[in-house]
């Protein structure tokens, strides 16, 4: 009889998951630091992308930057006074929560709550993040950015795919009726948030500046 053969399990990702091995690294360069710096800052943000923790790190030179999973930030710096890598570190577990950045320095707090206090950057708004502001558009040939630039005709069908009521008149992108792209208030989702890069609305609605506390 032909031998059957074991089902393999083939993952779908490009991405694997982290060995034991490079995730207990992880902590011993946590307590490393730890150990080696005055200060620790645990900084919060909301919906941070790669090329602005770039941009941050590029900013701030005299400290070093570590973003990683909290459960693994709580094993380095312990959870009770018992397993805890220095005295009180376990004190900064309890402020661990939704997306957080560690900062190690030997600069003083009030050097790092002033740089950080001024530190921000703006982005366009994400899905999930709340309006700020009402962003309407008037009735008539539709226009973005500053400079009244016309859409092109071709985008007609893209923008009224993600809720606009447009139409083509004499080749010109024209909206039926006023529109808001969003609402002050409201929670943004993915179809606003396309219009309102569209728009070249950065910095209007959401939370799209990215800025940071201590604890």
């Amino acid at each position: 009889m032909p031998r059957s053969k074991r089902a393999k399990v083939i993952s779908l990702t490009q991405t694997t998951a982290k060995p034991k091995e490079a995730k207990g690294e992880l902590i011993e360069k946590m307590r490393s630091l730890l150990s080696d710096h005055k200060y620790l800052f645990v900084l919060s943000c909301d919906n941070l992308r790669n090329n602005f923790l770039k941009d941050l790190r590029a900013s701030y030179t005299t400290g070093t930057f570590l973003w990683c999973h909290n459960h693994l930030a709580r094993v380095a710096l312990g959870k009770s006074p018992e397993d805890e890598a220095m005295t009180d570190s376990h004190k900064v577990s309890s402020t661990l929560s939704g997306e957080m950045v560690l900062l190690f320095t030997d600069d003083e707090p009030a050097e790092v709550l002033d740089f950080f206090n001024r530190y921000s950057r703006q982005d366009y708004a994400r899905a999930g993040c709340v309006a700020t502001h009402t962003v309407s558009l008037p009735e008539g040939p539709v226009v973005r950015g500053s400079d009244s630039e016309m859409f092109p005709s071709t985008m007609e069908t893209q923008l009224r795919g993600l809720g606009m009521p447009t139409a083509l008149k004499t080749g010109v992108v024209t909206l039926l009726q006023d529109f808001d792209i969003c609402r002050k208030g409201e929670t943004l989702n993915s179809q606003q948030t396309q219009l309102l890069v569209g728009f070249q609305t950065i910095g209007w609605p959401g939370r799209s500046t990215r800025t940071f506390s201590s604890f």
